[in-house]
């Protein structure tokens, strides 16, 4: 039996593919795809989703930026109402057809989708804040903008850390089908090997079991996030006077 394991992980992983490289750089390489869309997506949709929950927010508490409020919500709308995969496959085959860089398009599509989620979960951080602490930063001189970050936005933050934390390791997951725009990723890197090997088992659950290890790695990163800024928050209107 172990003679047996042994010959099929050099089947899978050591021995030479085609083009010279061994089949095991296929994961390596997918994984390095997988991590590259998943940290820009999760930036790209930071940026987005900071700047629709403010849109929503300050029309919700001030009647602010109504038309962009009503953008904010036809694009809320849509993205949430229709399938990442779908999205994904519009803009590689659709919108950005004439791009070349597959995880560029794929960077894209993820920021777009995930800006949406993180920006009804910042838009409920920023909402949660006592109204007190923006008329103490306006009273303090800071402009509406400027009071926001400052002061409203470090706190909403911290308050939904983990929901935030939460949909960066969705993401992560979610990079899986890449594969359907000919993008290879750690999932699909399994499968090239799968396809190679006719091997079932082995590869699929090597892929299972690095995407296992990237949440849990990642769970931990975030619980000590949690905690720094559990132990070291102080009041932003004084840090900043």
């Amino acid at each position: 039996m172990w003679q047996a394991f042994c010959d099929e992980f050099y089947l899978c992983f050591l021995k030479p593919a085609g083009d010279g490289s061994l089949r095991g750089e296929y994961l390596l390489r997918g994984l390095g795809v997988t991590l590259e869309v998943a940290l820009f997506a999760i930036l790209l949709g930071l940026v987005i989703g900071f700047l629709v929950a403010v849109i929503r927010s300050s029309h919700n508490k001030y009647g602010y930026f109504s038309f962009l409020n009503a953008v904010s919500k036809v694009y809320l709308t849509i993205i949430r109402g229709t399938p990442m995969v779908v999205q994904l496959l519009i803009t590689y085959y659709i919108i950005l057809k004439s791009v070349d860089s597959k995880v560029l398009i794929a960077i894209l599509a993820f920021g777009i989708n995930s800006g949406a989620y993180q920006a009804e979960i910042l838009r409920a951080g920023i909402e949660s804040i006592d109204p007190g602490q923006m008329e103490a930063g306006r009273a303090l001189g800071l402009s509406y903008w400027r009071a926001m970050l400052k002061i409203i936005l470090p706190q909403a933050v911290r308050n939904v850390l983990p929901a935030l934390g939460n949909e960066f390791i969705v993401l992560m997951k979610d990079t899986s089908i890449v594969g359907y725009i000919a993008l290879i990723d750690l999932a699909k890197g399994g499968d090239i090997i799968r396809s190679q090997t006719y091997s079932v088992y082995l590869p699929y659950l090597t892929v299972a079991a690095v995407y296992l290890m990237l949440v849990m790695t990642f769970t931990w990163l975030l619980g000590k996030l949690e905690r720094h800024l559990r132990n070291t928050g102080a009041d932003p209107v004084h840090n900043d006077s």
